[in-house]
Order: C-alpha cells, then sequence, then structure tokens
C-alpha cells in the first residue's frame, strides 16, 4: 500500500494494455467529392464491451457508439477529447463513448437493470426520447464545442446522420455494426461525407457532376452488411475496393485505437478530497471508501484515513 496521499496517488488499475495498429482506414474517391473512414474495433471491441455486465443489445449500442465516436474523432484536428453522448429517457438513460486525438478509447452505457429488453431492441427503444450531443474537450484553458440534436430515428447510425442533417449542414452517410462473433463481440463503422473537391465541407450541391458522384458514393456505400464490416479475415483496403473500385477508391495511412480509460488513484481522491470529512466518514465501509470509475469498473479503496476532505464548517 502506498504511502502517497490519495489525490498524489497516480497508480493506475491493473486493465489491457491493447492497441489495435489499423483500427481506423481513412480513405478518399479521387476528384470527386467525397471522403471517409473504416474503422474496425477488433479485439479491443471485445475488451470494452465486456467490462460490464450488460445484456446484449446494450453491448451492441455501446459498440456502435465506440466505433461510431472513433470514426469521427479521427476526422478531426484536436488535442483532447472527443465524445459521442446520447441522454434519454428510456432503458438506456446514458450513453457515452470517447476517443482522444491519439486513438484512446472508452464508453460507458447507464442502464435501468430493471427493465426488460427485448432480444433485439434497436437504439431508439434503448435510448427513448432525448438528445444526442458531440463534443470536443481541449481541456481546461478552453471551453469545449459542443452540438446537440433531439434523438430522432430507430439506429444509432440513423440518430448520427440526423445531427449532420441539422447540426452540420452537410451530407454524410453512417454505417455501424456491433455483434458477438466466434471471435468475441466486435464494433466497426462505414462513414462516408460529402466533400469539396479541395477537402472542405460542402453545405450544399455545387454543381451536378459532383451532386452525382455523391450519391453514387451513398448508393455503394449502402451494400454494405454487416456481417462484412465484422469480419476480421476480411482487410479494410479489400472492403473498400469492394465497394468502391469502380470509383478509384484511395485508402490512407491507418490509425491505431486503443484501450483508453485515463482513470487514476490521483483523479478519484482529488474528488474525494472535496468532501466534507462528515460525508467521507458516511462513505467509508470498514474503514474503507470505494470509488468504482464507471468506464472500466474498476474499484478503488480508499482507506478514510488516507483522505482528509475540506474542513467543515465552524460551528
Amino acid at each position: 500500500m502506498t504511502d502517497l496521499p490519495a489525490f498524489l496517488d497516480s497508480t493506475r488499475p491493473d486493465v489491457p494494455d491493447l492497441a489495435v495498429p489499423r483500427g481506423v482506414t481513412p480513405f478518399y474517391l479521387p476528384g470527386q467529392p467525397v471522403r471517409g473512414r473504416l474503422v474496425r474495433l477488433g479485439p479491443l471491441a471485445n475488451t470494452l464491451l465486456t467490462r460490464h455486465e450488460h445484456p446484449a443489445p446494450v453491448r451492441k449500442l455501446m459498440g456502435e457508439a465506440l466505433a461510431l465516436a472513433a470514426a469521427l474523432a479521427s476526422a478531426l484536428k484536436f488535442t483532447g477529447s472527443f465524445s459521442v453522448q446520447a441522454r434519454g429517457d428510456g432503458p438506456v438513460s446514458l450513453l457515452i463513448a470517447d476517443c482522444t486525438e491519439a486513438g484512446a478509447l472508452r464508453g460507458y452505457a447507464r442502464l435501468d437493470k430493471s427493465a426488460t429488453l427485448p432480444p433485439e431492441a434497436a437504439a431508439g427503444k434503448l435510448l427513448g426520447a432525448g438528445y444526442l450531443a458531440f463534443t470536443v474537450d481541449q481541456g481546461l484553458d478552453r471551453d469545449p464545442q459542443q452540438g446537440i440534436v433531439s434523438l430522432e430515428g430507430e439506429s444509432l447510425a440513423r440518430m448520427a446522420e440526423h445531427y449532420f442533417e441539422m447540426s452540420e449542414q452537410f451530407p454524410c452517410k453512417v454505417h455501424l455494426a456491433a455483434g458477438e462473433t466466434p471471435a468475441g463481440w466486435r464494433a466497426s463503422a462505414l462513414v462516408v461525407e460529402r466533400v469539396a473537391v479541395g477537402g472542405t465541407p460542402a453545405p450544399g450541391d455545387s454543381g451536378e457532376a459532383q451532386a452525382e458522384a455523391w450519391r453514387t458514393a451513398v448508393i455503394l456505400a449502402d451494400t454494405i452488411t454487416p456481417e462484412e464490416l465484422l469480419d476480421d479475415t476480411l482487410p479494410p483496403e479489400r472492403l473498400l475496393y469492394r465497394l468502391f473500385h469502380g470509383e478509384g477508391v484511395a485508402a490512407e495511412r491507418p490509425r491505431p485505437l486503443r484501450f483508453g480509460c485515463r482513470c487514476s488513484r490521483a483523479k478519484l481522491g482529488g474528488i474525494l478530497e472535496g468532501f466534507p470529512a462528515d460525508d467521507l466518514d458516511h462513505m467509508a465501509v470498514d474503514g474503507d471508501i470505494v470509488m468504482t470509475c464507471e468506464f472500466c469498473n474498476y474499484d478503488f479503496h480508499f482507506p478514510r484515513e488516507s483522505v482528509t476532505g475540506k474542513p467543515g464548517a465552524p460551528v
């Protein structure tokens, strides 16, 4: 046991050190107003989704959210984290997936454990009515950038497309898949965006030829199947060629993804130090205060005497 105060103890939990070197494959169609990302979480999906004892529909939803967060984060230039967050009045009242600029992924779903879920419950039924938010958080010295829309659609992919329709005003096609395979849980995303030929998002049609090229790309993307997205034996470049070979698809350098919970004893100890001593006394059970990281589902134990807390109000 360390003798350091809890808020100075940077000890990390014993969580998997797992990375997928080719997690995100960016691509574009040369000379056409189309770019995109193909995301394959591979074994990382199984590691992230089995940290919690959620039923299959919730694991599927969280897997899709993780793949979506990775796909959207990899299109941005930022330092910090990008998050997909949904809040609703359904059995899953909170869904969070976030990804750093370096590809560190984590996710969490808050489930009403008393709810009875059908085996194939869709995102719309799980989340209910509420909102979807995309947030870029670049640290304490900069205000987060956030866009929020209502939850619209039965699938998370459709909800994301609705976000772009309402908030970004440029076309975006999203395909998401997550499921349990013989190799374990897998999750994947294909996100295709219409851009200006120079690379800037296009708010509307700038010519019939470009509009037709975008319609063709959407039609081709719509031929993808969940089985193809989740097939570890089908390399990303081969899948992209299968979809877009008639358009001359070009894949760019792949980017890694990894297990990315950023919890530590120091962070949670700092939170505890903000409580009055009386509250800390009530939190302690058999001499320990236990705090659980919601992302990696790891219990941190703090001996009560190691946490001082803030001074109480004067009598």
